[in-house]
């Protein structure tokens, strides 16, 4: 209590008792996989391994690169955000490494009949290099002698003036390699040509130099799975905590082999980690795609004998989806993509329209044109019961997610939108009540912890979350003597009891129907 000493009016601040609580975010994905190039904004992390946010596909591009045949994460990620997401952590995994052949350029002539004559190699594989040829004067007659500028990273470190094609001591391939490290030159005229009736030899401009393509390295499921520490792979994104949704769509890419089959030992190990991952969170789901190819009896047997996951923190969908392939390779206008991306921006859209506690089913996934195989309505009796979220055509009302299911056993978590309502319940309360931390434990906290929750509840069941026809049929919040004892107190604990009724799918709709019978009167 301040103390007053000298007359006036004085004015007290007195903290409110009750904080008032927003919801945490829900539909924050995170995708892991192979990219077109590394993102270079972060000098300590050449490889661009650490996880790193976009808000949109531009932003993507311009950190990633585009498209790129056989890759799976950039298709997903644009058809993320094509069906409503708007915010994404992307982990790079290198999948290649440099092939430490020089970089080269082939130099034009001014005159088309010499064609290229002129090609040059950095010494140092991989050096970011560009030449610049520029026209020399000359009062001699015969063809007119050129300059050449080597830039590294764009700064001119070496030139070179007055140089020919014609054989001598300005020859450019003597003059060029007898003095620069960093590039060579080599020469390549053919025997008939008449540089003495030519004026302008080198067509001028600048030239950057071109790295060979990188060389494929294999990939390991320990790659997948990363590590926390280096913030590499999918315990790398222990530091992304806002993530609520984990894709790793690039899993078939690494897990094909050469002869096109799929390692399906891989394929478990990897997914196992996502869900341990997402499990040790606590706070995000995987969303998780079937092996490519498989028949219904195939992933009914696969999801049963092989894969046996049993978590309420994972949800998987079959079959794969067919979509635009924006790349334009191989010819093919049409490409099968593993539909977890996509279905993640469903979770989203459904999110942001209808609210976290409605099961993202029974809606259609924007750019899919097919799926790889039909499902029909007794086969999907087979693979809902066991976890398998099925996505399925329906004629006029276009291709729609039909399951809305975890793969747990358990039946409190049957359901992806319930466990996804509770993940963000208990986000919510654990970072909205950091304020409580050291206030005294008495009475007066209590009361104020307990009108908190009942207004941020009371605002779920309002809008619909959860389930009854009253607050006290929907949720209730217990912080007392009783959940707090004097040895719990003593302990420095604050226990608060919560307890909140979600709503569930209507995942069958039945009506009876039957026949009145009339009766005279």
């Amino acid at each position: 209590m301040p103390t007053y000493t000298a007359p006036g009016v004085y004015v007290e601040e007195v903290p409110s008792s009750q904080k008032s609580l927003s919801a945490a975010a829900t539909a924050i994905a995170a995708f892991v996989g192979f990219t077109e190039v590394a993102p270079t904004d972060d000098p300590s992390d050449p490889e661009g391994t650490k996880p790193r946010l976009v808000t949109s596909w531009t932003q993507f591009e311009e950190l990633y690169g585009g498209f790129v045949n056989g890759y799976m994460l950039p298709l997903s990620v644009y058809g993320y955000f094509q069906n409503g997401g708007s915010i994404a952590y992307i982990v790079r995994i290198p999948n290649t490494e440099p092939s430490n052949e020089p970089s080269t350029v082939a130099l034009p002539a001014a005159d088309r009949a010499l064609g290229t004559p002129v090609t040059i190699e950095s010494i140092d594989p991989g050096s970011p290099i560009s030449v610049v040829i520029r026209s020399a004067e000359s009062d001699e007659e015969g063809p007119s002698p050129f300059d050449l500028d080597v830039l590294l990273n764009g700064t001119q470190v070496e030139s070179f003036d007055n140089l020919t094609l014609s054989p001598g001591d300005r020859n450019i391939a003597t003059v060029v390699n007898a003095t620069s490290t960093k590039v060579k030159v080599k020469l390549d005229l053919k025997d008939d040509v008449d540089l003495a009736n030519m004026i302008e030899v080198m067509k001028p401009g600048t030239y950057p130099l071109v790295a060979p393509a990188p060389l494929p390295v294999p990939v390991t499921g320990k790659k997948f799975t990363g590590s926390e520490t280096a913030r590499t792979g999918i315990n790398g994104l222990s530091i992304a905590d806002e993530v609520t949704m984990v894709i790793v769509p690039d899993l078939v890419t690494a897990a094909t082999r050469p002869d096109g089959t799929i390692d399906l030992a891989m394929w478990k190990a990897v997914q196992t980690a996502l869900i341990g991952h997402c499990e040790l969170q606590g706070n995000r789901m995987a969303v998780l795609d079937a092996p490519p190819g498989m028949s219904v009896q195939q992933i009914k047997e696969w999801r049963s004998d092989v894969a046996m996951y049993d978590s309420a923190f994972a949800a998987l969908y079959y079959p794969w989806i067919k979509v635009e392939n924006p790349a334009g390779t191989n010819g093919q206008s049409e490409v099968f993509v593993p539909p977890s991306g996509h279905v993640a921006g469903v979770w989203a859209r459904t999110d942001d329209t209808r609210g976290v506690w409605k099961a993202p089913a029974n809606d259609t996934i924007r750019g899919c044109l097919d799926i790889e195989r039909p499902i029909t309505k007794n086969e999907q009796s087979l693979l809902n019961p066991i976890g398998i979220n099925c996505i399925r055509p329906f004629g006029t009302r276009g291709i729609r997610i039909w399951g809305a299911r975890t793969l747990s056993s358990d039946s409190d978590w049957r359901y992806v939108n319930v466990r996804r309502l509770f993940n963000m319940v208990e986000t919510t309360i654990l970072d909205g009540t950091q304020w409580a931390v050291f206030e005294p434990n008495d009475v007066g906290l209590w009361e104020g912890v307990t009108r908190t929750l009942n207004a941020f509840l009371g605002g779920l069941w309002q809008d619909g979350a959860l389930f009854g026809a009253s607050p006290e049929e929907a949720f209730y919040v217990k912080c007392d003597a009783e959940t707090n004892p004097p040895a719990s107190i003593d302990e420095g604990r604050l226990v608060v009891e919560v307890g909140i009724a979600p709503v569930k799918p209507a995942e069958f709709v039945i009506f009876r129907i039957s026949q009145q019978k009339q009766v005279a009167s």
